[in-house]
């Protein structure tokens, strides 16, 4: 018989991979162009150029043991140029001995938070926030501590000092964030350092950083290592790099980290005993060669302005996005997230609740979807819009 734990986990399920699951039942009912459905970031693009010309050049020029086992840790010449990279971005000066090559980021936060917690330990996230923070902190058997951010989104730093106590280990932030799309200011940033820094233990940043390369309107995200000291930055080209499926990302400590050495020596037994022993050796090559390179931007960008237009067109109230890949918008008054879902579902038009990432009266729509699917849904908000009477 299985566990208890995951029973009841197997039982609440993920509302985002419901919702991808109804999708494709719709799809087949009344066709692709007839569903529109924003629930899940899967990213649509095909990687860079780079990534396609790195993978044939090492497929047509393999060396000597390119498929074997290296250190637990990755290769050697790939976490050196990323410390290079991070070092060039923060002005530190970062060791390979920083960097941990990981099986994405997911795999990358358990490492982190295996190394960290001991029972009851707690951690502070903040809301709202992608959902599955809350099982890989459970997975090391901490405890979850919520606190809501402003109403912007923001960090809100007189609820974070209030939420700390001597069990608290870490605090995970998120910028760009899912599901909201806010990047956190460089300001905001010294400020969350000053307020850690100040407590009476070492509380460790945990940075989760899969968005950082898809910024819009010319913004560029303050590089965490700059401004937090005790921060240890998960990171995945799941999205720079359209490489979702290739599961392959790092962890790197700060150099000022309090528990610099200790840290990077736990990360790499602890991506050992959670069973992926080394990140996938090629990909750990492919991102060496392609680390500048990036998806199309401006293409993300576009899709973004699209998918807000018709938000905002037919009446409804979003905050538009800076960065990662999705619309946080506003639930109309007198609706609960769950009621507006349903009605949305009556014109195929799918979303995921705010509830599902710990804030109500809201709801997330994924715009890495076509711009033929952002489109013609341009008549289905219009429509829901008319039939709960929303005035633009």
């Amino acid at each position: 018989m299985i566990s208890a734990k995951i029973k009841e986990k197997l039982a609440s399920g993920s509302a985002i991979r419901k919702m991808f699951e109804e999708g494709n039942r719709l799809k087949k009912i009344y066709g692709e162009d007839k569903v529109f459905d924003f629930s899940i970031g899967n990213p649509d693009l095909e990687p860079p150029k780079e990534v396609a010309d790195a993978l044939r050049e090492l497929a047509d020029n393999p060396t000597p043991g390119m498929h074997g086992y290296m250190s637990n840790s990755g290769y050697e010449s790939t976490r050196a140029a990323i410390a290079e990279q991070r070092a060039a971005q923060s002005g530190l000066t970062i060791d390979a001995g920083a960097v941990c090559m990981t099986v994405g980021a997911a795999c990358a936060m358990n490492d982190v938070l295996h190394s960290l917690l001991d029972d009851g330990d707690e951690v502070i996230v903040l809301a709202p926030f992608f959902m599955e923070y809350i099982n890989y902190i459970e997975n090391h058997n901490g405890k979850v501590i919520i606190v809501q951010t402003d109403d912007k989104f923001m960090p809100d730093f007189d609820a974070i000092s209030k939420a700390i106590t001597p069990r608290t280990k870490a605090v995970i932030i998120n910028s760009p964030n899912n599901p909201s799309g806010v990047v956190y200011s460089s300001e905001q940033l010294t400020k969350l350092n000053e307020l850690l820094k100040a407590q009476d233990h070492v509380i460790q940043v945990i940075s989760d950083e899969p968005y950082i390369d898809l910024v819009y309107d010319g913004l560029t995200v303050p590089p965490v290592l700059k401004y937090i000291d005790n921060v240890v930055i998960c990171f995945s080209w799941s999205k720079s790099l359209s490489l979702p499926g290739e599961r392959i990302g790092y962890t790197l400590v700060s150099p000022n980290n309090a528990d610099y050495e200790d840290l990077t020596g736990a990360i790499v037994l602890s991506n050992r005993i959670l069973g992926s022993v080394n990140a996938p050796a090629i990909w750990q090559k492919v991102v060496e060669k392609s680390l500048n390179a990036k998806v199309d931007v401006a293409n993300y960008e576009h899709r973004r302005n699209l998918l807000y237009s018709n938000i905002v067109d037919a009446g409804f109230e979003a905050v538009k996005p800076n960065g990662a890949l999705y619309i946080f918008m506003k639930t109309p008054d007198g609706l609960s997230d769950t009621e507006f879902q349903d009605i949305c579902a009556k014109y195929n038009l799918l979303l995921v609740p705010g509830a599902s990432f710990k804030r109500t009266g809201y709801m997330r729509l994924a715009f890495c979807v076509s711009e033929n699917t952002i489109k013609n849904s341009r008549e289905a908000f219009a429509k829901i819009a008319e039939e709960l009477r929303i005035k633009k």
